[in-house]
């Protein structure tokens, strides 16, 4: 499938030129410099080793139909070690002839969906160069490589070393078919880097692989579900037209009886398997044009068998030029007819940098927004319209200002949701996305700026009249809108969850959106949790407040009364009355975790009576602001999080001794990569009750305990 068209890029041009996250100038995942990293490396003359994704079973993940004996055998080699270990005295190569389809096969791992991501990705040299840098090699090595993904609004920039798991010398996951080869290899395994782990590649659709490609529109469509004469004309424009806009095109079949086993059918396709799609063309037979649909497996072998396949005796019956087309060899590309292509797949993923496949006009000039949300609970996660809060959730208005009055019902715009995940594990992650929807809706002239309130929401229908909230990553939604003003609401099904997203509005006319992304009270029947004075707030003093000793008095009987409302009749609370607590009244509106709070009790309990009464909840509760102060002054970037630098420096700021080494295992046990607020204030109490400890047992930089001391401290505070 040839790079063909004129298709404008649009993907440039949603970023300032080098600001971070824009293709120039990738956001460092982990933290983690490349060129830093492999200048330190050249000058000590050590080999890179990655310690926030380290060569062992930890980065391999808890593999399906992996047994513990086998799990056990994985050994982590560099290329060159594993080309030694194989007999052979080729020198390892990054890439040899440039990235192509052919380059790789599927190893051990579930990951067809990122495969044949990655062989549609090999025919778009652009995007290729930009998320697999070619300049790449194993001269001046330092045993480290990067890649580059688009992550929910913002390129990364991944590096790794170049240990990869291997049983007897093969390499356990993708496998490179010339040998030497090994970009296909260290991008795998940047990805599952940048997924978690290993494990947490098994399973997925090609489509998300391909957004993390280009980060720009894909589409979902159903083949056999819907499978009559009608559709495959439309399907093959619409092959037609994403072949001419550098599009990767993927499909996939159907599970064998409903489960997701990879059993090889009669037809020589495999189950609940992934393709890419890396051709179309039309023959001639007997006067008759016939239409072909060019896949791949990734495995690199086991092919479709009939007709028009690579042995099938119609292409003898062809012109010459025609049979040059086709290929005789086992390397897991062949051709079908594209009625026998809708029967036997069950769906088709199309992803391009822009939406131009949509209708094939490769002048039209797209024009993109992005915007970063969140849904907090209490504050701006309303949920669906018949909640009566759905006025809260966020509101971008947009104004239409010119469209193409030539083409008639034209889908001029284009509505990209995508939720961010609340787990680092891509596996755990899919499991607490929340069911999500787009709604828009058309808002009369004359109509004041500003947040609409809920009685307009409760007169008015959407454009979009059938409401469809799913549990995906993203959801995507095509409109025809006329000249004038709408309102888009991103929503959860339920209200009061807590999610960040990225919402993403592609429009062909001209328009403006403005965000109203806060709870801004600015209508009458829209009010904001700090109009509701039943319900008592945390405490915002700071250190830095002059007067801070005169509300005192003011602060203790505020939080007494917010203590007194959750506490039982004991006066104490509970792990569930505290999280309950944080959860309804915490300003961030964060998801406190049950064991969390029970972490945070045994903290407090100085003196091991079980319970968190006022004295240990008003100390928990200073800790909170006073980490909170912290956390707003440590973040530079003030993008809600901190890296590795920041949470050291933020540690260091309270007197605690900190090297680099202890604050990345630090994260990695209570946050992650990046530390949010709520991270970052477990990760506080935990090290300043470590330090304490350490003060009141130590002498001379030594520590002295007896068995009973150092098992209580460690098993409960």
């Amino acid at each position: 499938m040839s790079e063909t068209g004129t298709c404008t890029s649009i993907i440039n041009l949603r970023y300032q030129d080098g600001s971070e996250g824009s293709p120039t100038n990738p956001a460092k995942f982990s933290n983690q410099d490349y060129e830093q990293l492999k200048a330190y490396s050249n000058r000590r003359d050590k080999l890179f080793v990655d310690s926030t994704f380290p060569p062992d079973n930890r980065s391999l993940g808890d593999l399906p139909d992996m047994p513990t004996w086998k799990e056990n055998k994985v050994e982590w080699l560099r290329p060159k070690d594993i080309l030694k270990a194989q007999g052979s005295s080729d020198e390892p190569s990054f890439s040899l002839k440039g990235a192509s389809r052919f380059d790789f096969g599927q190893g051990n791992v579930g990951n067809c969906w990122f495969l044949a991501a990655i062989s549609a990705l090999t025919f778009q040299k652009g995007l290729m160069a930009q998320v697999v840098p070619m300049d790449q090699s194993f001269r001046n090595y330092a045993g480290i490589f990067h890649f580059r993904f688009w992550r929910f609004g913002k390129w990364v920039d991944v590096v790794i070393d170049d240990h990869l798991p291997t049983i007897d010398g093969q390499l356990l996951s993708v496998r490179s078919k010339g040998g030497n080869e090994f970009w296909a290899p260290l991008m795998e395994k940047a990805y599952a880097k940048v997924c978690g782990t290993y494990a947490d590649m098994n399973a997925g659709l090609p489509s998300e692989a391909c957004k993390d490609f280009c980060g720009g529109v894909h589409m979902t469509f159903e083949l056999r579900q819907v499978h009559d004469y009608s559709h495959d004309e439309k399907l093959w424009l619409q092959l037609s037209r994403a072949t001419g806009c550098k599009s990767m095109i993927c499909c996939g079949t159907a599970p064998k009886g409903g489960e997701i086993v990879n059993t090889v059918a009669n037809t020589g396709l495999v189950d609940a398997h992934a393709y890419s799609v890396t051709g179309v063309t039309e023959v001639e037979l007997y006067g008759s044009k016939k239409r072909l649909v060019r896949c791949m497996n990734p495995w690199g072998s086991q092919e479709w068998s009939g007709d028009w396949s690579d042995k099938s005796n119609l292409w003898d019956r062809v012109s010459s030029d025609d049979r040059s087309k086709c290929s005789v060899r086992e390397d897991g590309e062949f051709w079908m007819e594209l009625e026998d292509f809708c029967h036997y797949f069950n769906m088709m993923s199309i992803c391009c940098e822009n939406p131009n496949f949509t209708d094939g006009d490769l002048t039209c000039q797209w024009k993109c927004m992005i915007y970063d949300g969140k849904w907090v609970a209490g504050r701006t996660a309303g949920g669906r319209s018949s909640t009566g809060s759905f006025a809260k959730n966020p509101q971008y208005r947009i104004n239409v200002t010119k469209i193409n009055k030539k083409e008639e019902n034209d889908m001029n715009i284009l509505i990209s949701l995508m939720q961010k995940p609340q787990l680092e594990g891509r596996k755990d992650a899919q499991k607490r996305y929340h069911a999500i929807n787009i709604s828009v809706y058309k808002v009369p002239e004359g109509t004041r700026s500003g947040r609409l309130p809920s009685s307009f929401f409760d007169r008015s229908r959407p454009v979009n009249l059938r409401q469809m909230y799913a549990y995906q990553r993203e959801k995507i939604g095509e409109y025809s809108l006329e000249l004038g003003e709408y309102v888009i609401v991103p929503s959860t099904y339920k209200a009061h969850q807590n999610a960040e997203f990225v919402l993403t509005v592609f429009s062909k006319a001209d328009s403006k959106i403005s965000p109203h992304d806060h709870d801004e009270d600015d209508d009458d029947d829209h009010h904001s949790d700090d109009e509701d004075n039943d319900v008592p707030k945390p405490s915002t003093h700071s250190d830095d407040d002059d007067d801070h000793d005169d509300h005192d008095d003011d602060d203790t009987d505020s939080d007494r009364a917010l203590f007194k409302r959750y506490a039982d009749q004991r006066g104490n609370l509970s792990a569930r009355q505290l999280r309950k607590l944080l959860n309804d009244n915490f300003p961030h509106g964060t998801s406190w975790g049950y064991d969390t709070c029970r972490s945070m009790i045994t903290m407090m309990d100085t003196d091991h009576n079980w319970r968190m009464g006022f004295p240990e909840f008003s100390k928990l509760w200073t800790k909170i602001n006073e980490y909170k102060t912290l956390f707003k002054r440590s973040d530079v970037n003030r993008n809600g999080t901190l890296q590795s630098s920041e949470v050291q420096k933020a540690i260091e700021s309270k007197g605690i001794d900190a090297n680099d080494f202890m604050v990345q295992i630090m994260m990695i046990r209570y946050s992650g990569s990046y530390t949010t607020l709520e991270d970052f204030i477990v990760l506080m109490l935990r090290m300043e009750n470590a330090s304490d400890v350490f003060k009141n047992n130590s002498s001379d930089g030594v520590i002295t305990m007896n068995w009973e001391e150092w098992s209580s401290n460690m098993m409960y505070n």
